[in-house]
């Protein structure tokens, strides 16, 4: 079963976020470690398996996107976004 990396992006503003993406990407987070990014708060939290992402993806006020050449989920719903990476450590 593979681990993605969670990273909480509390904005639910479309344009913001595709702004800050990749600094955010970029951004060093320890374990459920919090900075700003450009005003935004973002938190690192921890992993989440395979199922949370399945389960998100089934309710419809979570709006799915996928970078396939890099293997990143993006899901927005409420007020954030959350940036599912996948870890480099392999089980």
């Amino acid at each position: 079963m593979s681990t993605m990396r969670c990273i909480t992006v509390y904005t639910n503003n479309y344009s913001t976020f595709s702004e800050i993406y990749e600094d955010v990407l970029k951004t060093p987070l320890g374990d459920h470690e919090e900075k700003e990014v450009e005003g935004i708060t973002i938190s690192d939290a921890g992993g989440v398996p395979d199922e949370y992402i399945e389960m998100m993806k089934q309710k419809p006020e979570v709006a799915v996107m996928r970078i396939k050449k890099r293997d990143i989920t993006i899901l927005q719903h409420g007020d954030v976004f959350e940036i599912l990476v996948p870890t480099e450590e392999s089980a």
